[in-house]
């Protein structure tokens, strides 16, 4: 059995000097926006991770923090089609270049293929780990094949049959015109 590992907070530049590689696993019921994205069910789910720094060059010779994050789980939600629950895989395999400030990441967004953050002395890779797997998310979650009959209709059988006689809004008008005319 292996036991809870929650993900640390990590000074990126020194994780990624150190060229290290953590790993754990955690609950699901430690990230609260995914617990309510499946109504508080699998609670006790594992959630496994690892994250590896390290430097890297760059064009012009600066070397840059990288962290290497994987994730993976498996999340209780509500199948679309049959409304009936489906155990939903969840993986992330995904790099992260690491800059100085927000404004120069948001000045390198549109030319970099790679995620980029802002460095960090207690970057929360927890958070980060929520945030990828939320966005990592079926919009539309459901069984390959369902387990059991589709209801498709919209309403119950005999369900016109107790629906009274639908009273003309104007008869209530003939009535008033045919007792003037007589």
């Amino acid at each position: 059995m292996q036991h809870e590992t929650r993900a640390p907070s990590l000074d990126i530049q020194a994780f990624a000097e150190s060229a290290r590689l953590r790993s754990g696993r955690d609950l699901l019921s430690n990230y609260e926006r995914l617990i309510d994205e499946t109504q508080g069910l699998g609670a006790d789910n594992p959630v496994d991770w690892s994250a590896y720094g390290e430097l890297r060059a760059d064009q012009t010779g600066a070397t840059q923090a990288w962290l290497h994050l994987t994730v993976a789980t498996q999340l209780p939600l509500t199948c679309q089609r049959c409304l009936g629950p489906v155990e939903q895989a969840v993986t992330i395999d995904r790099w992260f270049r690491f800059v100085a400030t927000e404004a120069l990441a948001e000045a390198q967004d549109d030319e970099a293929e790679e995620d980029l953050l802002v460095t960090s002395r207690q970057f929360n890779l927890s958070g980060l780990i929520e945030d990828e797997l939320l966005m990592a998310l079926p919009l539309v979650p459901r069984h390959d094949t369902c387990p059991g009959d589709l209801k498709m209709a919209v309403a119950d059988p005999g369900f016109d049959a107790h629906v009274p006689e639908k009273v003309h809004p104007f008869a209530a008008l003939a009535k008033l015109r045919r007792g003037a005319a007589d």
